[in-house]
């Protein structure tokens, strides 16, 4: 299973849809786990600095949920926002809003992220360009204060919660295809996969 997390508009979906096809086209079966904020926004969660334990536990729980489902039919799974995402999301709201979470609920969440987390064969956390423009493919948060401090958390849980990941720069997105395509397939052909 991989997982990209990083902050909003940098590129984690647009490297997936690269990465899907390219191991497609070495016959692997792919699953894709997509971005659950547009689920989240229709049923009326609060999001990015409004996140709250309720709505970040649904991410995590939903996200794990919708991982293992991918797990069952394919050798393959990629995860659009891994769920340590959700953690450094739920950090930076309380950050940008000046507030501090109960020690209890954020232990309760860190917990979960860490057992999931070792499922995770390669985590790519996505770096921030503040030069790059935000996407235009879909509705973005056009706050570039939350969004600096959502890329700043989602690395400090990372490092906080001891999880090994590969940096994907924002001009760096062939280099990494590239390396993970060797990685997968290699990991594929050491467990017999495809042979």
């Amino acid at each position: 299973m991989i997982g990209v997390l990083g902050t909003h508009s940098t590129g984690k979906s647009t490297f997936l849809a690269r990465l899907a096809h390219e191991l497609r086209r070495d016959d692997i079966q792919v699953a894709t786990v997509a971005d659950l904020g547009e689920q989240a926004q229709r049923i009326g969660l609060p999001i990015l600095f409004n996140h709250t334990y309720a709505s970040t536990l649904w991410f995590i729980t939903r996200g794990i949920s919708n991982e293992l489902e991918a797990w069952l039919h394919a050798d393959v799974v990629l995860v659009d926002r891994a769920v340590p995402d959700a953690l450094g999301y739920y950090r930076a709201a309380y950050a940008y809003r000046g507030e501090q979470p109960d020690a209890a609920a954020v232990a309760s969440l860190e917990s979960l992220v860490r057992s999931h987390s070792a499922h995770y064969d390669l985590l790519l956390r996505t770096t921030l360009d503040p030069v790059l423009p935000l996407g235009v493919n879909k509705r973005r948060d056009p706050n570039l204060d939350f969004r600096a401090l959502a890329d700043r958390h989602v690395n400090q849980v990372l490092h906080d919660l001891d999880l090994p990941h590969d940096l994907l720069p924002s001009h760096g997105h062939q280099t990494a295809l590239d390396r993970v395509v060797a990685f997968t397939s290699a990991r594929l052909a050491s467990a017999g996969v495809g042979s």
